[in-house]
């Protein structure tokens, strides 16, 4: 069972803040070998949604309103412990984090920047892709929007 919490940045505390940039860097940085700067000064902006399974961060994103990060809403760096992943948790925290955008900055459309595997999962969140692919840190990445 995952817990979920939702937090600006000036509630996290420093032991949070610690596990998800360790979650960030375990995911994007060591397991897709992507050496690139995860701590962009966009953390400050965001509402933070942690998922927690026995009092441990091993799911999380982060929603921006509307011309904080997009033009549109948006959600970014979503990640899932690499042994958590099988119990859906992606599919959790990813459907917590479209609700969130609704509920905290009343905002129904959003644009995100996807990991072109991932397509099908953005897809069954009711995304599309919108352009042509595009390389993000040497990672092959397509924009998606749901409204």
């Amino acid at each position: 069972m995952l817990t979920i919490l939702t937090k600006p940045f000036t509630e996290l505390s420093t032991k949070e803040l610690y596990d998800i940039l360790q979650l960030r860097a375990e995911v994007f940085v060591v397991e897709q070998n992507c050496v690139y700067q995860d701590i962009d000064g966009k953390d400050q902006k965001a509402l933070h949604i942690i998922g927690l399974k026995n009092d441990k961060i091993v799911a999380y994103c982060r929603i921006f309103k509307s011309a904080d990060y997009f033009d549109k809403a948006s959600i970014g760096r979503v990640v899932v412990a690499k042994n958590e992943r099988k119990f859906g948790y992606g599919h959790v925290i990813f459907q917590h984090s479209v609700e969130a955008v609704k509920e905290f900055f009343n905002e129904t459309s959003i644009k995100i920047s996807a990991q072109l595997y991932l397509k099908k999962f953005y897809e069954s969140h009711g995304f599309i892709q919108v352009g042509k692919g595009y390389l993000e840190d040497d990672i092959p990445h397509i924009a998606m929007i749901k409204n």
